[in-house]
């Protein structure tokens, strides 16, 4: 290909990897060459020479949840004009299938990755730590980053949440759970300790279970619930699939909602806003979170330099709307 443009190789490389080196007419010459001769860069031998690939890892739980194509649309987002491509693993929720995701990521040289969570097992953990390669951990914060973190808080959430249904008149409040992932898990202690707080926590009215969320497990856990203890006027919901479960059963067992019971849901997707009632949620920053995350990665990979971890909060917002309004 140098030889049909009519320069080195080093300088047809530095153009299909920094194009903005170059000048538009010989990026011309060069893409019309690629076309003509069909030409597939070499990612292992460009991996050999450099040390890495021009690959961003993404390591996710679901790729049919809401809530992390929301995120993905981040992440390509924030990829589009950078010399990265993105690889998607789909962990399933799976330690196991993380390690061996890791295992394959990390054997390919990625120029940095994502991950989701901070509940990597011992072994996941060891692979991040000792990756030649930045890392950027989503969905999250704590004070153990691997190397670099952006999220929220889902106990602080849950408790802020829990707290607005306590400020608005609702004393007995249940807590309805699906997968109970540790996300989840730390979504219901901050329900739990809030309403302890509050003095309005019976474990009577709660109800989990390892189960997907769906909007059809949503009222059939409240059905349960109210079956359990039919006198509860509060509902916190650990996502808006079940919240709106919550809210076709009770409109089917002619349970007034915000009057007789109030409901909230988690993560704010979209219907949560055209439901009738709307429906009272936390909102969290996905699309944002995952945008931010791809760049704080590449200005990581392209500074090249040793870095303390960093932590970035986006925080959430409990949208109020129709569902507390009493």
């Amino acid at each position: 290909m140098a030889r049909q443009v009519g320069v080195s190789a080093i300088t047809v490389s530095r153009a299909l990897r920094s194009p903005e080196k170059v000048s538009a007419a010989l990026r011309e010459r060069i893409r019309l060459a690629v076309a003509e001769l069909g030409y597939i860069p070499d990612a292992a031998a460009r991996a050999l020479a450099s040390g890495r690939t021009d690959v961003i890892g993404v390591l996710i739980p679901s790729v049919t949840n809401n809530v992390f194509a929301d995120v993905l649309s981040g992440i390509y987002a924030g990829i589009e004009d950078a010399p990265f491509d993105v690889q998607l693993g789909n962990t399933r929720y799976s330690g196991l299938q993380e390690e061996s995701l890791l295992r394959v990521f990390l054997s390919q040289k990625p120029a940095g990755l994502i991950v989701t969570g901070i509940d990597q097992s011992e072994e996941a953990r060891a692979l991040l730590s000792t990756a030649q390669c930045p890392i950027v951990q989503i969905m999250e914060t704590d004070d153990r980053p691997i190397d670099m973190m952006i999220g929220f808080s889902h106990y602080a959430a849950a408790g802020a949440a829990t707290a607005h249904l306590v400020e608005r008149g609702y004393r007995k409040l249940g807590f309805l759970g699906a997968r109970m992932d540790p996300r989840t898990q730390r979504r219901f202690r901050g329900f739990r300790d809030t309403a302890e707080a509050a003095g309005v926590f019976s474990k009577t009215r709660v109800i989990t279970t390892p189960a997907p969320s769906t909007v059809t497990l949503g009222s059939r856990l409240f059905a349960d619930l109210v079956e359990r203890a039919p006198d509860i006027d509060g509902v916190f919901c650990n996502n808006d699939d079940l919240a709106l479960g919550v809210l076709f059963e009770a409109q089917r067992r002619r349970i007034s909602i915000p009057a007789e019971l109030g409901l909230c849901g988690f993560n704010d997707l979209e219907m949560m806003a055209t439901a009738e009632p709307s429906v009272t949620s936390v909102r969290t920053f996905r699309h944002e979170m995952g945008q931010r995350a791809v760049v704080m990665l590449i200005e990581a990979i392209q500074a090249d330099l040793a870095r303390s971890p960093q932590v970035v909060d986006l925080g959430y917002e409990v949208k109020a709307r129709g569902s507390t309004a009493r």
